[in-house]
């Protein structure tokens, strides 16, 4: 039975301010200090897992990570990709503008737009002018699948024995999604349950395997989520942004797809 392990990484994430603006594919998201040492952290713990290729959103905040993972990798290093199939849900015209959790009473969505300030959206069907839905990255994460996974299936290194081990470095709400695209190849597997919520750096892990006497059927197990092991020897370095409130903590939460 040929397998392939996949580890995902969520990259570092700017600490969100308040009013929290809308990252997503925001190619000017910046990073802090303490976002970098997450990103080193987790390269470091990863270094004695030697993976046969990466694969990488072209999004900064993704690749960083990715890098970070592949110049601490043991010689020789892995091939690297990169692929917008990765890449974090786009927000449209909401990109790098205010984010809030609700409508307050007595305005409307359409008044809100009006003040360049975006409510969060209530099912995977909605979207912001210009951008993607929960639907529309589903979409699109069966075609990263397709392409930067499903060909390591079945398909040994060397004689044909040794695994395929590779590693993807994507976001929040994408991850989500890249898994439960997986899950849903499965026929056996739970499709209820949920993978959202990754913290800064955190990753997953998930065996795809060709079951037995069955060319086309696979049995995907996700054996690890929400990995953060990495940052035990953090926590006694400050961060920038010590003092979270709630909507900081909603926004973490959300663009995790904790609260997708």
């Amino acid at each position: 039975m040929e397998r392939c392990s996949l580890d995902r990484a969520r990259p570092e994430s700017t600490p969100l301010p308040l009013p929290f603006k809308i990252p997503g594919q925001d190619a000017n998201c910046s990073y802090f200090f303490h976002n970098l040492q997450q990103a080193y952290s987790l390269g470091h713990s990863l270094s004695s897992t030697p993976f046969t290729h990466i694969y990488t959103s072209d999004l900064k905040r993704a690749h960083s990570t990715a890098q970070h993972v592949l110049e601490q990798q043991p010689s020789p290093h892995p091939p690297l990709t990169i692929t917008p199939l990765l890449r974090e849900q786009h927000f449209g015209v909401a990109e790098g503008y205010a984010w809030v959790m609700s409508i307050p009473e007595g305005t409307t969505r359409e008044a809100m737009y009006d003040q360049k300030v975006f409510p969060v959206l209530d099912t995977r069907q909605e979207k912001f002018p210009e951008g993607e839905s929960l639907d529309d990255i589903a979409l699109r994460a069966e075609a990263a699948v397709r392409e930067c996974i499903l060909p390591h299936v079945g398909h040994g290194q060397g004689d044909g024995d040794e695994e395929a081990h590779i590693a993807i470095a994507s976001h929040g709400l994408c991850i989500s999604e890249v898994v439960a695209a997986l899950v849903r190849l499965d026929p056996e597997a739970d499709k209820t349950k949920s993978y959202r919520g990754l913290k800064n750096t955190a990753w997953a892990r998930v065996e795809v395997n060709q079951r037995s006497g069955d060319a086309t059927g696979l049995e995907v197990k996700v054996v690890k989520f929400n990995v953060d092991k990495h940052l035990d020897d953090m926590k006694d370095i400050p961060s920038r942004h010590e003092n979270e409130d709630g909507a900081s903590a909603e926004a973490r939460a959300y663009f995790g797809g904790g609260a997708a």
